[in-house]
């Protein structure tokens, strides 16, 4: 992959539903003083994140990448822990992408079954990702460059809106009074934005595919630092200028889970096809996150393959260079896990979910754990800072923070009784792995390991 490809596909793997869709929940929740100071906080959040990535994904650039680091720099226990719980929480997500995909085609196909549109998309991205780690590449690219596209036409004309420059149907230009004029700038009190974090952190998830892409990039000593000075603050400049945009144009209250935050606003300003366009925006935003989705678990089964942390078969790779087993093993695992939505909607489904939600954050806190410990390492066997291709800086306070701010997001989910579930379940599941492999693992690799020396 060229570092153009690294740049784009990180970007895509942030911009989806979270933004497209979830944005006007977060706003009705937590009004616009909470909305705007939990993205700002999870902005630092990120980029924290992704400069301890990135110092750790130039020097050792592999597909599998977290989870590799976390093998070598925390433990095998821990990169097997984190491996499988962030291979479960995207392999399930995967289903549900697919059915959403499908549910998004009856805007145009009224009539068609929604599987019949799930298994398109299902076939279609299989064989993006069964040819080349190129051909997934250019495919992502196009999908981000319509998302990017059409953000930024959202802030365009709604800031051409909000001064009156355009006008909207049946309103005068609001200019910043709805900042205010809805019960005060935190109209539902500061705690909100504690409850808002997880689901903005959650709508940032997706970024580290960086260091999983880095494995197959040219030059990621030279793309990955690159990569990292500019992408953050593209992505915190979308993300808060859509939000500042809808707050400014829209009520807060007025905003919820019914329609696209996006579409009402380019129905208000009187954009022709506004619902078609935006949906099809979606559509492009839900096979995005399959796509990338499908490509991360695939590499993370291969970086477990190699190390003995799961079945051999996952590891073996196509004359292209595509472990197509690890590839084949997590659609069909996406695909179950759909099922369960109606079989076990209670147990099973609710599990995958949770684990889904926490596993990102225990993945940022493992990126954080494992860049201290290599950069603590790096310094002690005689290493100069200044030579690493990228540093992070403000080391060892980044790491840190990275670690204190997650642990505070868990903390708010104890708090609140509609995430205590999720929080327990995610959490939860973190003992049993490691159990699994001291217990199952660990024996097996050192048995092998005795047999391979007799020989």
């Amino acid at each position: 992959m060229k570092s153009r490809h690294l740049f784009m596909i990180t970007l895509a793997g942030v911009i989806g539903t979270g933004l497209f869709l979830g944005t006007g929940e977060v706003i009705s929740s937590a009004g616009p003083g909470g909305t705007i100071v939990a993205y700002i906080v999870g902005g630092v959040l990120l980029y924290l994140t992704m400069v301890c990535l990135g110092e750790m994904s130039a020097v050792m650039p592999v597909s599998g990448s977290f989870q590799a680091h976390a093998t070598k720099y925390i433990g095998p226990g821990t990169g097997f822990t984190i491996g499988w719980v962030y291979w479960i929480s995207w392999a399930s997500f995967i289903g549900l992408e697919f059915t959403a995909a499908g549910i998004t085609m009856k805007f145009w196909f009224p009539d068609t079954p929604t599987w019949v549109w799930s298994a398109v998309f299902i076939a279609v991205l299989f064989l993006v990702n069964c040819f080349t780690a190129r051909s997934f590449a250019e495919t992502e690219y196009a999908l981000a460059a319509i998302k990017v596209l059409a953000v930024g036409t959202f802030i365009v004309l709604g800031l051409l809106a909000i001064f009156g420059v355009i006008k909207m149907d049946g309103i005068e230009a609001p200019g910043l009074t709805n900042f205010t004029a809805h019960g005060g700038f935190f109209p539902v009190g500061f705690g909100a934005v504690f409850a808002a974090m997880m689901t903005v952190v959650y709508t940032f998830m997706g970024s580290e595919v960086m260091g999983v892409v880095a494995g197959e990039t040219e030059n990621p000593r030279k793309a990955i630092p690159k990569a990292v000075r500019t992408i953050v603050f593209r992505l915190v400049f979308l993300y808060l200028g859509s939000i500042l945009i809808l707050i400014a144009l829209i009520p807060w209250e007025q905003l919820g889970l019914d329609e696209s935050p996006f579409v009402t606003v380019f129905k208000a300003i009187g954009i022709p096809y506004a619902a078609g366009i935006m949906n099809f925006v979606i559509l492009v935003a839900i096979l995005s996150v399959g796509n990338t989705g499908l490509y991360m678990c695939t590499r993370i089964l291969w970086s477990l393959a190699q190390e003995k942390a799961a079945p051999r078969v996952f590891g073996v790779t196509t004359k292209r260079g595509i472990p197509v087993w690890g590839l084949l093993f997590t659609l069909l695992f996406g695909l179950l896990s759909l099922m369960t939505e109606f079989v076990a909607a209670d147990t099973v489904f609710v599990f995958l979910i949770s684990v889904s939600g926490v596993g990102g954050a225990l993945c940022w806190m493992t990126i954080a754990l494992s860049q201290y410990r290599f950069r603590r390492q790096y310094v002690k066997n005689g290493g100069d800072v200044k030579d690493l291709p990228y540093a992070a800086p403000m080391f060892p306070l980044t790491p840190i923070l990275v670690i204190l701010m997650n642990g505070v997001v868990f903390v708010s989910m104890a708090f609140d009784a509609t995430q205590r579930l999720s929080l327990i379940l995610g959490l939860g599941c973190v003992p049993v792995f490691y159990a699994i492999y001291h217990w199952g693992i660990k024996p097996r690799i050192a048995a092998r390991a005795t047999a391979d020396a007799k020989q």
